[in-house]
């Protein structure tokens, strides 16, 4: 018999005030980005968006539950978009366009917790990176431009995906020896948030090379939890770019050890 493919959900980008065009008034839309979801079917895995579980939605929470949505599913990816909001990690926010998405946190924060005591693993892109060192205990800077005093620029909304950056691998590390054989080191930026204080039973094992920003994360212990700043799901079509194979097999490889 034909072992089943790997069932891996996606934690979902929230948008609470849809244009008016798009002809969803009042609504809230649940949506994922197709790179991610692309990056991930390309490695045999199918994907599965994670719906919010809200009772506002007429959904009652005894009728299907976090862990139930877990136990069907092989591994997490928490993909990128909008701010982590402060209140998320205990400050307020220093601007109102840095308030983030409240409701967007403990939704993902829930899922996150639940793969882990289930003991499965759990990727975050960007966003998802950040999720899981504030879910650990950790705080962010708010804003790299100014909090992080002569760093360079980790996003441009002009240039988006354009905007690159090399890395240095942590020595010792799990990255680095998923990586021992690249020569290639550089990833592309989109983010004008980073990691402050490191979450509990976390380590740093890639930061920018410029500025020493926090590029990468993983958790400690046997479940496989690891972060990853930069958008790896980007770089598959540019042999300039620091290879996505490695990391995505490495976390499909521990889902199919489970």
């Amino acid at each position: 018999m034909a072992k089943r493919a790997l069932r891996i959900g996606l934690s979902a980008r929230l948008m609470h005030a849809p244009p008016v065009e798009l002809g969803f008034k009042n609504k809230v839309l649940q949506y994922l980005e197709q790179s991610v979801a692309h990056w991930i079917m390309y490695h045999g895995a199918l994907v599965f968006m994670i719906p919010t579980l809200s009772s506002s939605a007429g959904l009652s929470r005894s009728s299907i539950r976090v862990r139930d949505v877990v136990e069907a599913l092989d591994g997490l990816v928490l993909q990128g978009g909008a701010d982590v909001s402060p209140q998320s990690y205990g400050e307020d926010a220093l601007r109102p366009e840095w308030a983030g998405d409240r409701l967007r946190d403990r939704y993902e924060i829930e899922l996150f917790w639940e793969f882990v005591i289930q003991n499965k693993p759990v990727l975050g892109i960007c966003r998802g990176a950040q999720i899981i060192n504030v879910a650990l205990g950790g705080t962010l800077h708010q804003d790299i431009e100014t909090q992080c005093p002569g760093a360079s620029r980790h996003v441009d909304r002009a240039l988006y995906d354009e905007n690159r950056h090399e890395i240095d691998f942590t020595p010792d590390t799990r990255l680095a020896r998923l990586y021992e054989d690249s020569e290639t080191r550089r990833v592309i930026s989109i983010h004008h948030q980073a990691i402050n204080a490191l979450g509990n039973d976390l380590v740093v094992e890639a930061r920018s090379t410029a500025d020493g920003i926090v590029e990468a994360i993983r958790m400690t212990g046997d479940v496989c939890v690891a972060g990853f700043q930069w958008h790896p799901e980007f770089h598959s079509s540019d042999p300039g770019l620091l290879d996505s194979t490695p990391v995505m097999r490495d976390f499909l490889d521990a889902a199919d050890r489970r």
